[in-house]
């Protein structure tokens, strides 16, 4: 590959870094410039960062390629996860509210399942009639997503003060111990779970695949491991911004969450309508799902351990709101992915649980 060419692929990254050294620059005449100014310059960096996730996201992909699912999709998930774990963690240093991880969290699961695999489901739907996966790997999924759910996020509200470091020190165990597991299973014995034979030839990008297959893995781990650097020096000015600008506003509390989850899913789900609209519904469950299991599972230890480490507690436990609101996407979703067919309709449920989801966002609930 030519530098020229090394450099027009790359432009994004490039620009990250212009934008995080010029940020760090202006950071104090930025937060002083008024709202105005300082909001703009948020969401600037936002979808900066966004951008620059994206290609965070097609060296993952690309490496993918070459290892193949299910250890391909778990590259996707696993760099995705990573990325909102760094936001997480560095806007967490702030003055962030201590419902940030709760929120995002939650944010996640509702843009994965409902969001993502709503909308490509629909589409796919409309486009192929009934799309085929296997059903072996949603059931996984959803089992594993209302366990990890259930322990970290609605067994915390009957947990008394005076035992939390007690509880987040099993939480964390627990997390890993099922996680473990996991992996043990998806790359292992139940590898079949999570695949389908397609009997046509056409998967995704071929420009991808010609990138996966003739080129080496060591420039996209490099890559990978730039990229998430570059976001959380953005993610740390954009914090900063974020709670300046929006300070007064009366914008929704939760909305910081939602800003974090989608800057993670944005590429998830470029590659999950890619896939549903090739008629490969399986790449798109796997994504949704494994996502939304990955950020359960892998952002609530990391948070607890920085919250024992720190001796502040987060607020763990979903409101009723929010309990209702994923105990419904559960349900809907073993209902929906049980038969290993999705259609337009099922993928419109989703959707609309996905529409309620902002709409009770908007209006603060």
């Amino acid at each position: 590959m030519t530098k020229p060419g090394l450099i027009r692929r790359e432009r994004f990254l490039i620009i990250a870094l212009l934008v995080a050294v010029a940020a760090y620059a202006g950071e104090h005449e930025i937060l002083a410039a008024g709202r105005a100014p300082t909001l703009i310059a948020a969401f600037g960096i936002v979808a900066t960062i966004i951008l620059a996730s994206t290609r965070v996201a097609h060296h993952a992909e690309l490496l993918a390629i070459k290892v193949g699912d299910p250890y391909g999709t778990m590259i996707l998930t696993l760099s995705a996860v990573l990325v909102e774990v760094v936001v997480l963690a560095i806007m967490m240093q702030g003055e962030a509210s201590p419902t940030l991880v709760r929120d995002t969290i939650y944010a996640a699961v509702m843009l994965d399942i409902n969001g993502i695999i709503g909308l490509a489901a629909l589409l796919g739907g409309l486009r192929h009639g009934e799309q085929p996966y296997n059903d072996d790997s949603s059931r996984t999924y959803s089992v594993m997503i209302l366990t990890a759910m259930g322990i970290s996020m609605i067994v915390p509200e009957f947990v008394p003060r005076e035992s939390w470091q007690l509880y987040s020190a099993f939480t964390i165990c627990a997390m890993i111990a099922l996680y473990t597991l996991f992996l043990r299973l998806q790359v292992g014995q139940h590898s079949y779970f999570f695949s389908y034979a397609y009997p046509r030839a056409g998967r995704g990008d071929p420009q991808a695949h010609a990138e996966g297959d003739d080129g080496p893995a060591l420039p996209s781990i490099l890559v990978i491991l730039a990229g998430v650097v570059l976001i959380g020096a953005l993610a740390e000015v954009m914090s900063a911004t974020l709670t300046t600008g929006l300070q007064g506003t009366g914008a929704p509390p939760a909305l910081m969450a939602v800003i974090v989850a989608a800057i993670s899913a944005a590429p998830e789900i470029l590659t999950a309508m890619r896939a549903a609209l090739a008629n490969r519904m399986q790449p798109v469950v796997n994504i949704a799902m494994g996502a939304s299991l990955s950020t359960v599972i892998l952002t609530v230890p990391v948070m607890e351990t920085i919250a024992l480490y720190t001796g502040q507690p987060f607020i763990m436990a979903m409101t009723p709101v929010q309990t209702v609101m994923v105990a419904i996407t559960l349900i809907v979703a073993a209902i929906n992915l049980n038969d290993g067919m999705t259609n337009a309709i099922e993928g419109m449920t989703h959707f609309i649980l996905f529409a309620t989801f902002l709409m009770l966002t908007l209006i603060g609930i």
